[in-house]
């Protein structure tokens, strides 16, 4: 994707983080030709060695998009994060409004798992999301009858060969900061305030 040079970001310890706070993200691929997308979460693990990172998800057979999943077939996955319309009345100086967002494109091969990759990733997946539940369920505890809807989905690997990251957070604006901040957090969206976070974060 194109990201202005000011709101590159490279740290990609930051990035790794993010994706994990936002997981849930969508899968391009070409399908009869065209540009196809499923959102669905996309989890960020490491291998055994926890040298190396790639994604990990899957999809319902119902959705032909697994058709189209070969072996090392280039994929787009895109994650999203908060996001919020900027006022340039909040600026000392006249200039037009703006948007402030945060967004990450990964690049990376395809690779389909088997039934048990794919039983042992779910495992992982619904163990993440159910700790901090009142009454965590768990997988192991449901019965072969229920897991059998397995059978249809279809588990992926994506190994990563890129990762592009835009962090637009009014990084050419420091002088209106603190007054860009201050709006944002009277505001009662979650996109906004969740912009002045990370706007104050970066300053400090």
């Amino acid at each position: 994707m194109y990201i202005p040079p000011h709101y590159n970001n490279q740290n990609l310890d930051e990035i790794k983080d993010f994706i994990r706070q936002n997981s849930f993200g969508i899968l391009i691929n070409i399908v009869e030709n065209k540009p196809w997308g499923t959102h669905i979460p996309l989890e960020l693990e490491k291998n055994d060695e926890g040298n190396d990172i790639f994604l990990v998800g899957h999809i319902a057979k119902a959705n032909p998009q697994w058709k189209y999943f070969k072996d090392n077939t280039e994929v787009l996955c895109i994650f999203n994060g908060p996001h919020s319309y900027v006022s340039s009345s909040w600026y000392k100086e006249e200039e037009v409004p703006t948007w402030n967002y945060i967004a990450v494109h990964v690049y990376g091969t395809l690779k389909v798992l088997t039934e048990q990759e794919t039983m042992a990733s779910m495992h992982r997946l619904v163990d993440k999301y159910e700790k901090n539940s009142k009454d965590p369920i768990s997988l192991s505890n449901m019965s072969p009858k229920t897991l059998r809807q397995v059978k249809g989905v279809v588990g992926f690997q994506v190994q990563i060969s890129d990762i592009q990251a835009t962090y637009k957070l009014s990084q050419t604006r420091v002088d209106d900061h603190q007054k860009i901040i201050s709006e944002l957090e009277e505001r009662s969206d979650s996109g906004s305030r969740g912009i002045a976070e990370h706007m104050k974060s970066t300053k400090s």
